[in-house]
């Protein structure tokens, strides 16, 4: 039989709250001066108790219901132990068996259905900074970080591909981006990606003796790299005979593999017990249900109201709809350019071939711009789209051309239908025209 992959994911975004998970300093700690944003509790200082940050739970409730889960009507926090530089308590504060949200779920673009074992809410750790003073190499210790909001997202080991694992982790950082409660920058730690992966050689679904965890990876093609590296090392393992070692991992983008940090004798080496100083979390299903109603249109259903309302191929509406800043624009321009009998498709070409900046051009202007555009045709759009079919439809080599990359086959396209018009027209307005029958 084929061998089976079991590939399951953590993923911790960090949320953008003003002030930290348990205490007031300010969260908004990145390229702050270390250990700036500190008190006492964040610090772990003898008698210092925490008080929970609503938005914060608020805002991971937000994030389980977007991904389908169950939320908890009783909740708790508890103490999870572990020695570690960074972690000025000797514990974090965390989740176990009471998180605020179980058992959702989230379908990919193949039909694959993930399953999403928990969201639940936890404080960040300090970061460790390595480099070398005075000729020594040290470990340098910034607190700033310490207890800022982090939601924890898990998964089933449902995934069977790096593929699947790549566009969940890009869906995932669009949902939290149009919920705006997290930018989940991951150049800047925002968002951190976390695969356990194992193999059944018998290719039956059930879960091998052994897991190995590739931990903090703040890249998606490096996700991808990491999976790809450790399935085939694994594979190679079990082949041989061999169980591969129960470990968490590093990957190495310069060895372009992942190398071994710790050995974990057990799949949970924690120790858990209640938070003694944070009484148990409750909701009513009223409230429930008013965060539910609070929810903005998320991605997903934006596509399919762009497709249905603007008449859109289900590519412009991929692309329109990946960042919402750009997605709210474009439906701002189209409220502009009804009055200029402007189209939403015309729009939705201009914004994309042309690859607008929605930060420095108003929808106006750029409702302006193509209205402007349009005028300077001395032809038909029918007339026009009837010669560009019969340039294609001659020169099939344009469509095969383009399909392989070769974007300069436009400029050949574009000769080839000013050629028969033998009118004026807007190169810019042609070129849109002819995009639009080659997609």
């Amino acid at each position: 039989m084929k061998p089976k992959t079991h590939i399951g994911l953590e993923v911790h975004v960090e949320l953008k709250t003003k002030s930290k998970m348990f205490c007031s300093c300010s969260a908004q700690y990145f390229g702050e001066e270390p250990n700036t944003h500190t008190c006492p509790v964040c610090l772990g200082l003898p008698g210092a108790l925490p008080y929970p940050n609503k938005q914060a739970i608020e805002w991971c409730v937000k994030i389980g219901l977007t991904l389908n889960c169950n939320i908890a009507l009783k909740s708790k926090f508890d103490r999870k132990n572990y020695f570690y530089p960074d972690l000025p308590k000797g514990y974090q504060i965390s989740q176990y068996d009471q998180p605020f949200c179980e058992k959702g779920s989230i379908k990919l673009s193949d039909g694959k259905v993930i399953g999403i074992t928990r969201v639940h809410m936890e404080e960040d750790t300090g970061k460790l900074i390595h480099e070398t003073v005075n000729n020594e190499k040290v470990s340098l210790i910034d607190f700033n970080r310490s207890s800022v909001p982090l939601v924890e997202i898990v998964t089933e080991p449902d995934f069977e591909n790096a593929t699947q694992v790549k566009e969940y982790l890009q869906k995932l950082q669009q949902i939290v981006r149009y919920l705006e409660v997290s930018d989940a920058d991951m150049e800047k730690g925002m968002m951190r990606l976390e695969p356990n992966i194992s193999i059944s050689l018998d290719g039956s679904g059930k879960l091998p003796n052994y897991k190995v965890e590739v931990k903090n990876i703040n890249s998606f093609s490096f996700v991808e790299k990491a999976i790809n590296y450790e399935l085939e090392r694994q594979l190679k393992e079990l082949k041989s005979g061999k169980t591969p070692v129960q470990e968490t991992r590093g990957w190495d983008e310069k060895k372009q593999q992942t190398v071994s940090q710790r050995i974990k004798e057990e799949a949970n080496d924690y120790r858990y017990f209640p938070e003694p100083d944070i009484p148990p979390i409750t909701w009513t299903e009223e409230e429930i249900e008013e965060i539910r109603e609070s929810l903005p249109e998320l991605p997903d259903e934006k596509i399919e109201r762009f497709i249905k309302e603007y008449s859109l191929p289900k590519y412009d509406a991929d692309v329109l709809t990946r960042e919402k800043p750009l997605a709210d624009y474009y439906e701002e321009a189209i409220n502009v350019g009804r009055k200029l009998s402007l189209t939403p498709k015309q729009i939705a070409n201009h914004l994309i071939n042309k690859k607008i900046d929605i930060d420095s051009v108003l929808p106006a202007k750029l409702v302006e711009e193509i209205s402007a555009a349009s005028k300077t045709e001395n032809i038909n759009p029918e007339e026009l789209k009837k010669v560009i079919k019969q340039v294609l439809m001659e020169n099939p080599q344009i469509e095969a051309d383009f399909k392989k990359g070769k974007e300069n086959v436009l400029q050949f396209a574009i000769g080839k239908v000013m050629y028969i018009i033998r009118k004026k027209i807007d190169v810019n307005v042609l070129r849109e025209f002819i995009l639009e029958e080659l997609k």
